[in-house]
């Protein structure tokens, strides 16, 4: 059975464990337009426009035909079963189908990665609003090991695989936080310092990652650092964004300089049962901590 990639470069694994895609830009850029939109009609027009902008030569249609056509052969050769067992209905899981006014790629729930990530977040996130913060890192830290790089990394995007990459960048920051919370929850604050630092460094913007050093470093015993932390923060959204540090922000570290313990910022979730911050009761059963393995890092056209 074929796998597809998508959350890092493209790639379709087959029954040997040999990972390969299409070689030519537009092929490529096709068959990622059809995955990142599985099991749904995907439109001729929405591949001209995916592939040629608002700029399509006439032959736009015959020519993204062609592609449908090159990627229906390709895949139905190189899925074809080695094992002489395999069903027929089975095979015709595997075929890109015509279904106006464009193509469906009907692909299986475990065939595709992203399938995956999408059920896997969504456990983590159901246990993290149950209270169940322990059991939701382990979700949450597969769905984070499945990425490899940026979503789609060897495909030269058009604007409309543009969009869906933006969005699987966003559900993937959702899971890295949902995760952060699940730690901070557990009172891991010690723990998730590095990795904090890293991800400010990465998103200077982001003031809840700011926020969340800033009290991580102080529940540790790290008050100097805190503050240092705080202050760099402030100047980074006064120079670049002229902007003054939130109200989290300014709530942290006021605790800071009183010598009090500050609240651990959780906004991710809304549990039904919240797990309190800082340390768990030593009764609990708390797995060591994880980190992900990846965490560091025209007119309608006749179709055919």
């Amino acid at each position: 059975m074929l796998r597809f990639k998508l959350l890092g470069p493209l790639e379709v694994v087959g029954g040997g464990g040999s990972a390969f895609a299409p070689t030519a830009p537009r092929v490529l850029n096709t068959l990622a337009l059809l995955l990142v939109r599985a099991d749904r009609v995907v439109p001729l027009e929405t591949i001209i426009e995916e592939l040629w902008g608002d700029d399509p030569p006439r032959s736009a249609a015959r020519t993204a035909q062609t592609y449908v056509y090159q990627i229906r052969r390709w895949l139905t050769a190189e899925g074809t079963p080695e094992e002489e067992g395999r069903k027929d209905d089975d095979r015709d899981r595997d075929v890109l189908l015509t279904r106006p006014p464009g193509y469906m790629l009907g692909v299986s729930p475990d065939q595709l990665d992203l399938s995956r990530f999408d059920r896997l977040l969504a456990k983590g996130r159901g246990l993290l609003q149950d209270g169940r913060s322990a059991e939701a890192v382990e979700p949450l830290c597969d769905a984070l090991d499945l990425w490899t790089g940026p979503p789609l990394a060897n495909v030269e995007l058009g604007r409309v695989l543009e969009s869906h990459a933006a969005a699987l960048d966003e559900h993937r920051a959702h899971a890295l936080n949902l995760r952060i919370e699940a730690d901070l929850r557990l009172g891991r604050h010690r723990e998730l310092i590095g990795e904090l630092r890293s991800l400010v460094a990465l998103k200077p913007y982001d003031e809840w990652y700011h926020t969340l050093l800033v009290c991580s470093l102080a529940r540790s015993g790290r008050r100097y650092d805190a503050l240092e932390a705080f202050h760099s923060a402030r100047h980074i959204l006064a120079e670049d964004l002229g902007l003054s540090p939130s109200p989290e922000l300014n709530e942290v570290h006021a605790a800071v300089l009183q010598g009090e313990q500050p609240r651990t910022p959780l906004t991710c979730t809304a549990p039904k049962a919240a797990t309190p911050p800082g340390p768990v009761p030593a009764t609990a059963a708390v797995p060591k901590p994880r980190a992900p393995r990846n965490a560091r890092s025209a007119t309608a056209q006749t179709v055919r």
